[in-house]
């Protein structure tokens, strides 16, 4: 860039002979400079430069609960890459089959890729605008009466074919900055897809996981009802022998009661869950055939990929989205820039004109045209001026809200990383809790019949196992929530993923589909 803001174009090949002067001249002209900024993508954040996404360090790996599902040790692996298809780490068909099916036939993702082929064909048909002489086809036939030369009036016929080009030099670059931010909306809507197909496949594991958390809380719920059901007789038959008041029989009942109350919900979640995954699949709730997922038949990760801070900006989709809207604001501000320079078009023409169909092809009925147009604004009102500062505020605030993405990105993975080392140490207590909850009921039951114990002191300690038995499923669920959150915040490997991420360039056939996914191992 020099002072004036123009971007020099030269050419760097070697030209000989007496008209190379010449033809450099025409290529700069025709070629001319693009006014306004020249992007540069952002550099990452300060403080980026680092290892850590916390201002306190991690553990080296989680917490464990030995004996318990979901209750291993987990260790983050520094620069470790992720995988595209990163869902298969938990080892499911069943989820796997899921997820085949979902990005076969969900209407978001559709609509995402429909909106990434609009945006190339724009791009392409203004290339073909921009960039390349208008050159058209012109067939004219006229039947005429009219003053001739004599004075007296006359019929004739006029007949006239030709080919006519125009061409709008890009003296300053409004053109190139124009395509330049065309292919910016190609990338932002690339990206697009990258974030539905990844929020896609993160909705349908975390929903899954969630319908196996559900499902495993309606079970242990029941088992906790049938406990108290057999815990009932008990108390009936020491009522009917007259060692209890009536009042124990009300009471565990009630306890009973509330058990039972416990489960519809749980059941609507459940129902609510499942019919979350048939939409996502791009199914109708009523569609038999979706698959059931139990906490028991996902494997749990021990070792977790974990980006680089300074690499995230350059995963996370909504980043690379929002700084494509950036490069298409900074394009626009050389747009508004160079509307304010002089526009100079070109136009010529050729063909022939006769009074007879057989005339057109004399030599002497040919006629040809040659022009050149310049228009400089002078005076429009401040328009121009207003919108270039226009432009100059759309790109502060898309440079804001790329800031805005950045942040929000870096706090996804601190959340995502706390959680994991919270949820560890969380299932760990929860596990330990439950172990002596139940220990503490079989003594409090044996003890009981025995006439050790008092009922109350048996309610409280058959409280304390229902309470801790449920909290423990989802103690168990939200480690592997938090696992999945931490790979969506990271991105989900689309990178790896091959065609898509390299598609939908301008000049370049688009791949929209993904590759077929591999079995899981």
């Amino acid at each position: 860039m020099n002072r004036s803001g123009f971007r020099r174009v030269a050419s760097t090949r070697r030209h000989r002979g007496p008209g190379w002067r010449p033809a450099v001249a025409l290529l700069a002209l025709l070629g001319g400079c693009a006014v306004g900024p020249d992007f540069t993508s952002p550099a990452p954040p300060p403080g980026a430069e680092g290892t850590a996404y916390t201002p306190t360090p991690l553990a080296a790996q989680t917490a464990s609960a030995p004996g318990i599902i979901a209750g291993e040790s987990q260790r983050l692996v520094l620069g470790q890459d992720i995988p595209a298809q990163w869902w298969t780490v938990f080892h499911s068909e069943a989820l796997d089959a899921l997820i085949r099916s979902a990005l076969a036939q969900n209407p978001t993702l559709a609509s995402a890729q429909a909106a990434l082929r609009q945006s190339q064909e724009i791009y392409t048909a203004q290339t073909g605008a921009l960039r390349y002489p208008n050159i058209g086809l012109r067939v004219n036939a006229e039947r005429e009466r009219a003053a001739l030369a004599t004075g007296r009036l006359g019929t004739y016929n006029l007949f006239n074919v030709g080919v006519d080009v125009s061409y709008q030099l890009d003296l300053f670059g409004g053109n190139t900055r124009a395509l330049e931010s065309y292919a910016a909306a190609v990338d932002y809507q690339r990206f697009q897809v990258e974030a539905t197909y990844l929020t896609l496949v993160s909705n349908l594991v975390s929903t899954a996981i969630l319908e196996a958390s559900l499902r495993a809380q309606v079970k242990a719920t029941r088992e906790v009802l049938e406990l108290l059901e057999r815990q009932l007789k008990v108390v009936n038959v020491q009522f009917d022998a007259g060692a209890v008041a009536r009042s124990a029989v009300l009471t565990q009942q009630t306890q009973i009661a509330q058990a039972r109350a416990t489960i519809p919900p749980l059941e609507k979640s459940l129902a609510q869950a499942q019919h979350q995954l048939s939409v996502l699949a791009g199914r109708l709730p009523s569609e038999a055939g979706m698959p059931e997922f139990n906490v028991d038949s996902l494997r749990f990760p021990q070792e977790l990929p974990l980006t680089l801070p300074s690499s995230l900006v350059r995963q996370r989709p909504d980043i690379r989205a929002s700084e494509a809207l950036l490069h298409e604001a900074s394009a626009q501000v050389g747009v508004a820039t160079a509307a304010q320079y002089p526009q100079v078009t070109l136009g010529a023409g050729y063909g022939s004109a006769s009074s007879t169909t057989s005339g057109l092809f004399r030599a002497d009925s040919a006629i040809w045209n040659f022009g050149a147009g310049l228009v400089q604004p002078i005076f429009n009102g401040g328009q121009l001026s207003a919108q270039k500062r226009a432009a100059e505020a759309a790109y502060d605030q898309a440079q804001a809200q790329y800031r805005a993405t950045v942040l929000s990105a870096f706090q996804n993975v601190a959340d995502s990383l706390r959680a994991i080392q919270s949820d560890a140490d969380t299932l760990r207590a929860q596990a330990e809790a439950e172990s002596t909850a139940r220990e503490s009921l079989r003594i409090a039951n044996e003890q009981y019949r025995l006439g050790a114990v008092s009922f109350l002191l048996l309610l409280d300690t058959q409280r304390s196992y229902a309470q801790t038995r449920i909290a423990l499923v989802q103690a168990q669920a939200a480690r592997y929530a938090s696992t999945a959150a931490l790979f969506q915040a990271l991105g989900g490997g689309w990178w790896n993923e091959g065609p898509l991420a390299d598609a939908s360039r301008p000049g370049s056939e688009a791949v929209i589909e993904r590759p077929r996914l591999a079995p899981v191992r």
